[in-house]
């Protein structure tokens, strides 16, 4: 992410906005949206339970991933191509390649799902992190040279960016299971797959081709899927964590208790974690959104209706990422029967959602847009909330107390939103950089006051982040 910010940094100082914008939001959009579509719900229902599994037949499911990928990047390349409004060539050119590119670029992700969802079931955290570092090293490495010496090839620089990303993304899988299969580390862990060969779709004599239960289970989350793209998605890792944890669909009752007790302090830490997270975002996010527009690209970003934009949808972070969470843990849990009623609830939180969002953007603009998100994800969390007050409420764990700050840190927020608000209001942003450097200044008094606040006053959450992120680190670099 930080790369990425950067990188959009250097390219505004050489291109146009407008065709940053389309690149960011619109092919950026159809690329998501692809492969959302195309692998969310397969990606759901394989991650579910036990690694130990026919792993030919789930192999085999993920396989239809890429041409269900195929299916809609034709779909909705053809609506990005004719039913949305083509930028102008002058100012945007090459938008069809880009086009063409992006949904290309979705197609050959998919190749390597199985890989990737091999690699997640088994915890192969340092391939991921490694396959996914390399591929945006690259992008960036090629889009900056480009950019440099070829800018007035608009589009095809950030298409040719886009499918090296991917490119690299696959291969690094690729490569590493080839190295991997057959070798005594995978004897060694018993690795259900013994053969580069058998990563590919294969029959086998007297059984189906998939396990059905997994496709019926893929079948839910994919209507599940199909409405949640309109409304945003939560965040897989989390996820992955609750879904080999717990079993699906049981009570807590019938959990193992131990589990249960992790699973329960987990999701109050991460609840906590992603609150303050959200919450100084908020408070600090209203007070220097103009500064930090004005700093970044300059009064094309800092004026007009940018710093109210960035304002809104600091709070939006908030909802964002206690929703994440909350939706992790009821799609973990839920069985087939709950997913299916979930769809429903979907469904009217969709109709809710485009209506307000029709009636928001058309009294307060784009800022009415993401106040009309906010909305929807309160419903959303309200609803998951409610799931796992009901999951837990036959067992001695609270985990819902993670969604409550400590008051002494409460008042420091309150107390912080107020003085950088008031410091915006005198030193911000036309009054020359000594100004700001009070402002800033100011800003940084505040967050201290509020991280020293949290410190002594969240030290459960402290104590989780220094044993299991800190002490880890540590022993790795010694």
């Amino acid at each position: 992410r930080v790369v990425t910010f950067a990188l959009n940094a250097f390219t505004l100082r050489y291109l146009s906005r407008e065709l940053i914008g389309v690149v960011n939001v619109r092919l950026t959009l159809l690329y998501s949206t692809v492969v959302f579509l195309a692998r969310e719900a397969f990606r759901r229902a394989c991650l579910s339970g036990s690694a130990k599994r026919n792993w030919t037949k789930t192999i085999n499911l993920l396989w239809l991933t890429v041409p269900l990928g195929v299916f809609w990047s034709l779909i909705l390349g053809l609506v990005w191509l004719h039913l949305l409004e083509v930028p102008d060539p002058s100012v945007v050119p090459h938008y069809q390649a880009g086009v063409v590119a992006f949904g290309l670029s979705a197609i050959i992700e998919l190749l390597g799902e199985p890989l990737w969802v091999l690699a997640q079931a088994h915890l192969f955290v340092r391939l991921k992190v490694i396959a996914e570092s390399l591929s945006i090293v690259s992008k960036c490495i090629l889009t900056v040279t480009l950019v440099i010496l070829y800018p007035h090839w608009g589009l095809y620089i950030f298409s040719l960016a886009q499918l090296l990303y991917v490119s690299v993304l696959v291969m690094c899988y690729v490569i590493y299971f080839v190295m991997f299969l057959g070798s005594p580390e995978a004897t060694k862990k018993s690795f259900p797959v013994a053969r580069v060969k058998a990563l590919l779709p294969s029959f086998v004599e007297d059984e189906t081709f998939v396990n059905w239960k997994e496709a019926r289970l893929t079948w839910s989350f994919f209507k599940q899927s199909f409405l949640k793209q309109i409304l945003t998605e939560g965040e897989e890792s989390f996820y992955v964590f609750f879904a080999k944890v717990l079993e699906r669909g049981k009570t807590v009752k019938d959990q193992k208790q131990d589990d249960v007790a992790m699973a329960a302090n987990v999701l109050e830490l991460l609840l906590k974690l992603v609150l303050l997270i959200g919450l100084t975002i908020t408070v600090f996010g209203y007070a220097y959104s103009q500064l930090a527009l004005d700093i970044y690209g300059g009064s094309m970003l800092s004026s007009g209706t940018g710093p109210d934009l960035l304002r809104c949808y600091s709070l939006y972070v908030l909802f964002l990422a206690v929703n994440g969470i909350t939706e992790c843990f009821t799609s973990a849990l839920m069985c087939k029967e709950e997913v299916d009623r979930y769809n429903f609830v979907m469904l009217a939180l969709s109709f809710i959602f485009l209506c307000i969002s029709y009636f928001l953007t058309h009294w307060y603009g784009s800022v009415g847009f993401i106040l009309a998100n906010c909305f929807n994800m309160g419903i959303r969390i309200a609803h998951s909330t409610h799931y796992i007050h009901h999951f837990f409420r036959e067992s001695s764990h609270r985990p819902l107390r993670g969604l409550l700050p400590s008051p002494a840190l409460l008042l420091v927020y309150i107390i912080s939103a107020v003085v950088t608000a008031f410091s915006e209001v005198l030193f911000c942003c036309d009054k020359g950089w000594m100004a700001r450097l009070i402002h800033v200044s100011t800003g940084a008094l505040c967050l201290a006051a509020t991280l020293v606040t949290m410190f002594f006053s969240e030290t459960k959450l402290v104590h989780f982040v220094r044993s299991q992120f800190v002490s880890r680190y540590l022993k790795k670099g010694t």
